[in-house]
């Protein structure tokens, strides 16, 4: 089996070496020591940590990266077969971020969605702060919030 130093690996999959003592501090990656207690991964570490950096590049924190990695036998990487059912059960949570930055997108130049009454918009979409209600931030933006304007 090929092992691979911290330096290599980090060079490979394209990070710091930070992030990968980072990771493998999260339970994420592990790691061998050798005899003089240097860092040695398993070259199969690339691909998770592709997937690490995939999920998180579409939203995901790394709470629910180390949760999905946990379903792994033996904390392999990811096959072709997992990526599909993992990737199948964050659909829904990646389509609520979905809509939830092309609300922002859309609304970013007339509302901020907070209730702060500092733009002008305000004394239209939320008069008297109405929306001081539902709680603090950005009330318009919240999917949860979204019912009860």
């Amino acid at each position: 089996m090929t092992q691979l130093t911290i330096g290599h690996l980090a060079e490979r999959a394209g990070v710091a070496t930070s992030a990968i003592r980072f990771y493998e501090s999260k339970g994420l990656i592990a790691s061998v020591r050798t005899t003089g207690n240097q860092r040695r991964y398993e070259q199969s570490t690339l691909r998770r940590v592709a997937f690490i950096r995939t999920a998180q590049r579409v939203g995901l924190s790394l709470e629910e990266i180390g949760e999905a990695l946990a379903t792994l036998p033996d904390g392999r990487a990811p096959t072709k077969s997992d990526w599909h059912r993992l990737s199948k059960a964050w659909r829904p949570r990646l389509d609520e971020q979905i809509e939830r930055i092309e609300r922002l997108r859309d609304r970013l130049d007339g509302c901020i969605g907070c209730g702060c009454l500092s733009l002008k918009t305000c004394a239209l979409t939320n008069p008297d702060d109405t929306a001081a209600q539902w709680g603090p931030g950005a009330v318009f933006l919240e999917p949860q919030r979204k019912a009860r304007r």
